[in-house]
């Protein structure tokens, strides 16, 4: 019998039917057995319990990066929760463009779940919702310093986790940061406050063949970001494109 996963932090949406949850169980059953029986190989083996919708999602964000590497600036990740994308990133970095220290991450997270979920969300959401355990920031940055050290030039930190309201942190960043170029902009803070201050401030920074990605476009169940997007840049203003891996996340090259 399969075991079920530990439980969740907080409720986060699925459209997942019994029936996958049962086989997704049976995965996680299986992902223990490699991590007991495989040793220091045990890495390389958890391939063979990634789902398709993982594998996709990986092969998303390469086909993103490799649109910036002949694009100057740093990658901003505008919701990293669990910090899997922000991990994929400084190791696509280490793939793609290893001695281009540069090549920045900074990624934007309030580590407690949505604040301030606005009446343009949907009803959908509440406040809280998408919170990680609250030792999870320190191990996160260990996480990450970890795959720093496993890519050329490790004695140069080239990754930030900025913790906190994205409406404050993200200007102040930017004063911070005023030679910052941003190459690529990822928004997956899904809800409407944080998207439309982030798309308000960010156009400062972006240059010809800067990349825009929407992680929630479209979407009926997360309208905030797409709202977002209409009272800041407006569709019409950007040729927005799809991946056919992926439902509702969107990019668009700026310019």
């Amino acid at each position: 019998m399969s075991t079920s996963f530990p439980p969740k932090i907080t409720g986060e949406f699925t459209q997942q039917t019994k029936s996958e949850i049962e086989t997704i169980n049976s995965l996680f059953d299986a992902t223990q057995y490699i991590l007991k029986s495989t040793g220091h190989q045990w890495n390389g083996h958890l391939v063979a319990t990634l789902r398709r919708q993982t594998i996709s999602r990986i092969l998303w964000f390469n086909s993103l990066y490799e649109k910036i590497i002949d694009v100057p600036g740093v990658i901003c990740e505008f919701g990293v929760q669990w910090g899997a994308t922000t991990a994929l990133l400084c190791n696509l970095r280490g793939m793609h463009e290893p001695f281009n220290h540069s090549r920045k991450i900074i990624g934007f997270d309030t580590f407690s779940g949505f604040e301030s979920v606005d009446p343009k969300d949907g009803g959908f959401n509440a406040d809280g919702d998408y919170a990680t355990s609250s030792d999870h920031l320190k191990k996160l940055q260990a996480l990450l310093l970890d795959h720093e050290q496993l890519s050329p030039i490790s004695h140069i930190k080239k990754h930030e986790l900025v913790v906190g309201d994205a409406c404050e942190t993200f200007p102040a960043c930017l004063e911070d940061n005023s030679s910052s170029i941003i190459a690529l902009a990822i928004l997956d803070f899904d809800i409407y406050k944080f998207a439309k201050v982030v798309l308000e401030r960010i156009i400062e920074r972006l240059t010809k063949g800067s990349v825009l990605v929407f992680d929630e476009l479209n979407c009926t169940h997360f309208p905030g970001e797409t709202i977002a997007l209409l009272e800041t840049l407006g569709i019409n203003n950007l040729k927005l494109k799809r991946n056919p891996h992926q439902p509702y996340c969107t990019y668009a090259v700026w310019g």
